[in-house]
């Protein structure tokens, strides 16, 4: 933890440490003990590296358009 001029805490990441949640969760001892019975990391890790990071995200971004889209379609701004 780092404390700036105005004595404000700030935690740092440093870039070699950053993990995804699926990657943490990997990373943790007994982490297999944390998943539902008769699921395996070699199953889950078929399903995470399908498609890579950046399409999931552009993904995500088009359902969540879509998503905002059909909400505002639906709503009427009358006073």
């Amino acid at each position: 933890m780092i404390v700036d001029n105005k004595g404000k805490q700030r935690k740092r990441y440093p870039y070699k440490q950053m993990m995804t949640p699926y990657e943490k969760l990997k990373s943790l001892a007994n982490a297999s003990g944390y998943l539902k019975a008769g699921t395996t990391f070699k199953q889950l890790d078929e399903i995470a590296y399908q498609i890579s990071d950046n399409k999931a995200a552009e993904r995500l971004q088009k359902a969540r358009s879509k998503l905002f889209q059909t909400i505002f379609e639906g709503t009427s701004y009358a006073a």
